[in-house]
């Protein structure tokens, strides 16, 4: 697609793409595209929330339901490409920092998600975004990118089964007898194979046919989520539950901070690394804030702007209504989850993988020559994977750059916000620390 056609894509209204059946196409398929790469998170989120004390299937009408609203405000609100569903970074802070490690409820945990996504918000329908957004250098803009895409792709492998945790190192080669490895290495072969042709849906194509050759074959996953849509009667059980009778205890106001700082800086950086046109980075800031704390109060960790959008925006999508149709299948997939069961994660793994490796041609734009530039977006880059955390990575390059610039003589074009950021980035990483 040319240039030309890319910009007029990204400005079309709703309005616009309904009546262009061509672009709707596209629009669709891409929003298909999207919700198949992410609706692991329909599985994945209630067994992490599990250890946090909620109870599983419950969580999946959760997960399910915030997904929905998400991505309808995200489209009609915002008319970005942007899928919204419960974070697996928060999700984990959720459960294994706010509840396991400090012994909280999940009561407790849901009210401070939404203390915290209410400071967001504030962030978000504020100057203080823009503010942000503009003071971010490039070099670290593009950091973010690429790290994420390489965060990607470590999950893709992982969930191929071409790598997995080694006992003398660690990372190892994973067991390519395995009929899932072998399955997801001929889903990645395929899948690249149709997208250097430019077939269109391709990543789509590629998750259905290796979809369907699992299930000839008999490769499923080994872990699966059993719901039954008679449950919904007891959906009470979570709906507005959070506890903020410990609102003014240190825990508490420690627990609510790190959860700010991981969802406006998350949600900024994943926002400003797969959005296709920048000018919609505002209002998907905002929905995104509005969703979080809507999440909350369904009785989920906060969702947040998910990395796996950027395979439905390499498919074309480029409008809310991708971000539509993947809110409508989010809903429809609460009837049919146990055939989700069905969509391995062999199927899954090689679009994320891909994604990930093209949002990493980010690096190129990174200028090598400057050392106190690109070292920092080298920190994001690498300890974003290396760490699992996305907050942990934009820490540590928040942190270095400004001192770089100050080491390296150059301050003066180091924006005061910079360094606002960089001390609240390194309260951040002592808070984690002590937490």
């Amino acid at each position: 697609m040319k240039p030309q056609q890319i910009e007029a894509k990204n400005t079309m209204t709703l309005r616009q793409v309904w009546q262009d059946k061509t672009v709707l196409k596209q629009e669709i398929i891409a929003g298909l595209t999207g919700f198949f790469a992410i609706s692991y998170i329909i599985i994945v989120n209630p067994v992490i929330l599990k250890d946090a004390g909620l109870p599983t299937d419950l969580s999946v009408f959760a997960t399910i339901i915030s997904s929905v609203i998400g991505c309808l405000i995200m489209g009609f609100y915002a008319n970005a490409p942007i899928i919204l569903t419960p974070g697996m970074g928060v999700n984990a802070f959720f459960t294994y920092t706010i509840c396991a490690t400090m012994g909280l409820s999940w009561q407790v945990a849901v009210a401070i998600s939404m203390v915290a996504s209410v400071i967001y918000m504030i962030v978000a329908f504020t100057s203080l975004s823009t503010l942000l957004a503009e003071a971010i250098p490039g070099s670290l803009k593009s950091g973010i990118t690429a790290g994420i895409g390489l965060f990607l792709v470590e999950i893709g492998l992982e969930k191929a089964g071409l790598i997995t945790a080694g006992k003398s190192s660690l990372i190892v080669l994973g067991n390519l007898t395995s009929p899932a490895t072998l399955l997801a290495i001929f889903g990645l072969l395929l899948s690249v194979i149709l997208y250097l042709r430019q077939v269109p849906g391709s990543f789509l194509i590629g998750i259905v046919v290796t979809s369907v050759l699992g299930i000839l074959l008999g490769i499923r996953d080994d872990q699966s989520v059993t719901v039954h849509l008679s449950r919904l009667a007891d959906y009470h059980q979570i709906l507005l539950h959070g506890d903020f009778s410990q609102a003014l205890t240190i825990p508490f106001i420690l627990a609510a901070f790190s959860m700010t700082m991981i969802l406006v800086f998350e949600s900024m950086g994943l926002l400003q690394g797969v959005l296709p046109d920048n000018r919609k980075f505002k209002r998907a800031f905002q929905a995104s804030s509005v969703t979080s704390l809507i999440s909350g109060g369904l009785g989920t960790s906060p969702t947040v702007a998910a990395a796996e959008s950027a395979s439905g925006i390499e498919t074309g999508g480029r409008t809310g209504v991708m971000a539509i149709t993947a809110g409508i299948l989010f809903a429809i997939s609460m009837f049919f989850v146990p055939l989700l069961t069905y969509v391995p994660q062999a199927a899954i793994a090689p679009v994320i993988v891909i994604t990930g490796a093209i949002m990493m041609e980010a690096i190129g734009s990174i200028d090598m020559h400057d050392f106190a530039a690109w070292f920092p977006a080298f920190l994001i880059i690498v300890l974003i994977p290396l760490t699992n955390s996305i907050s942990t990575g934009l820490a540590f390059g928040f942190v270095f750059y400004p001192i770089l610039r100050l080491a390296s003589g150059d301050a003066r074009n180091v924006s005061p916000t910079m360094y606002v950021l960089g001390g609240l980035f390194l309260i951040d990483l002592v808070l984690s620390a002590l937490l």
